[in-house]
């Protein structure tokens, strides 16, 4: 007697079966199929190959006796899985992965903790409300690991030292009229290319003037102690770092001159090129800027000796900066560790300021510019405690 035909593809508990095994092992094997966990693999890779190892390893440990599929099948599934709308459309290049599922255990548990530090010691008021909810959504997961989702394994030390979340400033009747208010309109500028008006309270240094200026949004980066912006000016591309509590708190969203987040990369590519090739976060002048892309800029040669007990310190940070160089010397019995460095003229006060740090054990040898302003700022402080 002919088999009556099926109501449903996945009318059958074998089908369906293997329907919820490969669910299955996309939430256990997030990134399955593209080498995540076979980074090993040559090129002839087969992501349905992959795939179908692992649907086998998770019906074993589920105690299911699944045939071997073939891969054709495994492919209609997951043309069954994109119909309805549980894998999107796209290709999964990189590996399949449900919704925004892309972690594992361990990877959530790395990433989760490095938020939380984030948050409670650089004071992001939305990494802040992103971790309360996951600490909700995954409560229950931390009382079945008991307590090691949660246990901070790593953290930062370093502190803001300015109010940075608005719910806090109101908690504490400590409110700011600064960007922090609308910081997630300059998020969104940043990812859609939209150029904004803000408004400069401060200028502490006396080098960029208080008003409004017109700029390109191109990252929020946390650096010692502060939150900054980098962004490019409108009016003659110059890139700036610039402390965002030193904004006031009134934002302007300008609709002409939109561009592709592909160019908001490459200028953000610049900077960060600027920012290796100096010392601290300042980039400098608009002309020092156009001459040191042009590859015109002259690098200065730096040198600060180091005495001892500073220069067991000095020793331990190789990698200060990429171009530096360390000896080590030895005179009248007293041991020196000399540090010479390559930098652009821009970022001598920040790397004097550096130097400061150990005053007591430093002296700059070269440029006689910097060897000279450092023998004034010891006969002022000389005179303060006179």
């Amino acid at each position: 007697m002919p088999k009556p035909p099926s109501p449903h593809p996945y009318a059958e508990l074998s089908a369906f079966e293997r329907l919820l095994v490969l669910l299955a092992t996309l939430i256990r094997y997030p990134g399955v199929g593209g080498f995540a966990y076979d980074e090993a693999a040559e090129q002839t890779h087969d992501a349905l190959l992959e795939m179908q190892h692992y649907l086998q390893k998770v019906a074993n440990e589920l105690g299911l006796a699944l045939p071997q599929y073939s891969t054709h099948t495994l492919r209609k599934d997951l043309v069954t899985l994109r119909r309805y709308g549980v894998l999107n459309q796209r290709m999964y290049r990189w590996g399949y992965y449900l919704g925004t599922g892309v972690m594992n255990l361990e990877e959530l548990r790395v990433i989760f903790q490095a938020a939380q530090s984030q948050a409670q010691t650089q004071g992001d008021p939305q990494t802040r409300q992103v971790c309360r909810r996951l600490e909700k959504r995954l409560r229950g997961l931390d009382l079945e690991l008991q307590g090691r989702l949660f246990y901070p394994v790593r953290s930062h030390l370093n502190r803001t030292i300015v109010y940075s979340d608005p719910e806090e400033m109101m908690a504490k009747g400590q409110y700011r009229h600064t960007l922090f208010h609308c910081i997630g309109e300059v998020e969104t500028a940043i990812v859609q290319g939209q150029p904004i008006q803000l408004h400069r309270l401060a200028d502490p240094f006396g080098t960029a003037g208080v008003g409004r200026i017109q700029v390109y949004p191109l990252q929020l980066l946390y650096s010692e102690s502060a939150w900054y912006l980098l962004f490019e000016h409108l009016s003659n591309q110059h890139l700036e770092i610039e402390r965002v509590d030193r904004f006031g708190e009134k934002i302007q969203r300008l609709e002409d001159n939109r561009r592709e987040i592909t160019l908001q990369h490459q200028r953000l590519q610049v900077a960060q090129k600027l920012l290796q090739r100096g010392w601290g976060l300042y980039l400098g002048t608009p002309q020092q800027q156009q001459l040191e892309l042009t590859g015109q800029g002259k690098l200065v040669e730096v040198k600060v000796r180091f005495f001892e007990p500073v220069d067991a310190f000095i020793l331990e940070g190789d990698r200060r900066h990429p171009n530096q160089k360390l000896h080590k010397g030895q005179h009248k019995g007293t041991r020196f560790v000399d540090f010479r460095v390559r930098l652009p003229e821009r970022s001598l006060n920040e790397f004097s300021r550096w130097v400061h740090r150990f005053a007591h054990a430093a002296k700059v040898l070269a440029p006689a510019e910097l060897v000279a302003k450092h023998r004034e700022d010891a006969r002022k402080l000389e005179q303060l405690y006179r």
